[in-house]
């Protein structure tokens, strides 16, 4: 378990004065409360990419910030979307569970990872586009539309096609909108069924360890691989982290750096 003489290396780590923030985004966000906000220093980790980083200790209520003005800017959240459609999908039962398959149409596809049949959690792992795409499909443009502003997911806008919008797309979200969001399934807040939120956080773990568990997922733009995302959180004993990284790059090179300032800090052990 994370102790706090541990949180307080990090914020001594860290060096710089703290300001109140509250984020406002088009409208009012659900909630009003000020949050500490500081800068990060990992400026080390961000030599080859350009990009922002946030770390939100959900514990203490506070948020440190790597790039701020990146944080604030909407961009398509490309395969990070997995994650409100499989809440979508699950909660309207366009899919029955986590194990609903669905079968390979045959056509070869970017990675051979997706060429074979999936069910919903296998293809948020492997980050299958098209499990996904069939799904949203199902769901039908007007739900998807009608849970997109319920969740007041980013702008909203799913008018670049139901199995497109969030591919390089009409549909956009900053990170620092991704933070609430992922603070909210964490604290499973959101307008869904519990097991439904349960479920799709299960989907998200990534790695296990004696006393903590990791979640999250990638996004990458793949018609440039110009845009990377990692969202998720860390639950380290009973304290967790909610984290996000966007940067001009890969997932996976989102996801390293990620990782690497989670170890700086020792939040992630280096083991």
């Amino acid at each position: 378990m994370i102790s706090s003489f541990v949180f307080m290396l990090l914020v001594g780590a860290v060096g710089f004065t703290f300001q109140a923030y509250a984020q406002e985004s088009g409208k009012e966000t659900a909630s009003k409360e000020k949050l500490n906000i500081k800068k990060l220093n990992v400026n080390e980790f961000f030599q080859d990419h350009e990009g922002a980083f946030i770390l939100r200790d959900v514990k203490n209520r506070t948020t440190f910030v790597y790039n701020q003005e990146r944080a604030n800017e909407r961009v398509t959240p490309e395969s990070t979307f997995k994650i409100p459609n499989a809440l979508i999908g699950l909660q309207v039962k366009a899919v029955r569970d986590e194990y609903d398959v669905k079968r390979w149409d045959g056509i070869k596809r970017q990675f051979d990872t997706w060429n074979h049949d999936h069910t919903l959690g296998s293809a948020m792992r492997d980050s299958a586009i098209w499990y996904y795409q069939d799904m949203a499909r199902d769901i039908g443009e007007q739900p998807m539309k009608q849970w997109i502003q319920k969740i007041s997911y980013g702008n909203q806008d799913i008018s670049g096609g139901i199995d497109q919008f969030w591919l390089n797309s009409s549909l956009k979200i900053s990170p620092l909108e991704e933070v609430d969001f992922m603070e909210s399934l964490y604290k499973e807040e959101l307008p869904f069924d519990k097991s439904v939120m349960k479920t799709v956080k299960r989907m998200m773990i990534q790695e296990e360890g004696d006393d903590y568990t990791l979640y999250g997922k990638t996004g990458t733009r793949l018609s440039d691989l110009g845009l990377g995302w990692f969202v998720g959180f860390i639950k380290v004993g009973e304290h967790p982290y909610v984290f996000v990284t966007n940067i001009n790059g890969s997932g996976t090179e989102a996801k390293n750096i990620t990782l690497n300032i989670l170890k700086k800090y020792h939040i992630l052990s280096k083991n």
